[in-house]
């Protein structure tokens, strides 16, 4: 698998866009994911961030998207999310991208209004509906397991049951490893996945709450699952998540550590090629 960095850990260094991506990759990453919204940029900022990662040879395999509204009980904001999310697969077309990554919204007022497989039902359809979108121009959804106790998908049953439901080969799962510990799901577990997952993403936590920590500030047990992501044969890429230095002028610093650990972690059980 491929190295990558999602580009939002340079949020904090209050530089622009091309300086990020040229960081990127002069600190050895293969890949690079794009954090950023359709609906809040215009078309120059879209053709820089195309034209830095081709002259880079730095390929975008994902972009990410929150769609909360997708298990909203309101028609129109769902309405409003399928067309944004549409409007997300058209940037990913645009950047030649793999695949959307995608996170869904929770269960609303503690599951106990409206019936939960209602939300899970509506998430289903309306999954349904961008699988297709993105089937038709030659891309994969991966969706994000959150490790919250309300997250529609908040454990590898779920979201292996999910992706069931929708029975569409353009979704797919991504894989959070600090998320798999969070939510107190074994590396064993991911074997349900086989054939249904085609991203990762990686981080370190302090076991309790979401932290996205370069790994090895942490407690995460990296090696099982990193045995276990191998095992599943993804061809695709290993994205590390970064949020919230603590010492935000020092974010390069920050980086280089992360990416200098995973990429050890990687080499050690022969991921990384």
């Amino acid at each position: 698998m491929k190295l990558g960095l999602i580009n939002s850990a340079w949020v904090q260094a209050g530089r622009d866009t091309a300086w990020g991506l040229q960081k990127t990759k002069e600190l050895g990453f293969d890949t690079v994911d794009i954090f950023t919204d359709p609906l809040d940029i215009d078309v120059r900022e879209k053709l820089l961030i195309k034209r830095e990662c081709d002259r880079l040879e730095l390929p975008i395999v994902s972009v990410c998207c929150v769609a909360v509204g997708l298990i909203d009980f309101n028609p129109s904001v769902q309405r409003f999310h399928l067309d944004r999310c549409k409007q997300y697969l058209d940037l990913c077309y645009e950047f030649e991208a793999d695949n959307l990554l995608l996170v869904l919204g929770e269960y609303i007022w503690n599951r106990e209004v409206i019936p939960p497989e209602e939300q899970w039902q509506t998430g289903v359809e309306n999954c349904k509906q961008l699988a297709d979108y993105a089937d038709n121009l030659g891309l994969k959804i991966a969706l994000e397991l959150e490790p919250f106790p309300l997250s529609l998908l908040n454990d590898v049953d779920s979201m292996a049951r999910f992706i069931d439901d929708v029975g569409h080969p353009a979704l797919q799962a991504n894989i959070d490893v600090s998320h798999l510990l969070l939510a107190d799901v074994g590396a064993e577990e991911l074997r349900k996945l086989a054939g249904k997952a085609i991203h990762v993403h990686i981080s370190d936590c302090d076991g309790k709450v979401h932290g996205d920590l370069p790994p090895g500030r942490g407690v995460v047990e990296f090696e099982p699952y990193l045995q276990e992501i191998k095992d599943l044969g993804i061809d695709g890429a290993v994205s590390i998540e970064l949020e919230y230095s603590p010492e935000p002028d020092k974010i390069v610093e920050w980086v280089t550590e992360a990416y200098e650990s995973t990429d050890k972690l990687m080499q050690a059980v022969g991921l990384r090629g």
